[in-house]
């Protein structure tokens, strides 16, 4: 399992990025999901890496 936390606003970001954090469940500011660690994930955390904090 991966716990990953949105740190950068979605204001500014692309409708893509915002798709993204929509996948992953990430709605505000410091919330904080855990997810699993798989190839797709894996996927999506890399287009929006720039946005989260990321701990295995």
């Amino acid at each position: 399992m991966l716990k990953v936390t949105l740190i950068r606003s979605k204001i500014g970001s692309t409708p893509k990025q915002r798709q993204v954090l929509a996948a992953l469940g990430l709605r505000r500011m410091h919330q904080e999901k855990e997810i699993q660690d798989n190839a797709s994930m894996r996927g999506m955390i890399a287009k929006v890496r720039h946005m989260l904090k990321v701990v295995e």
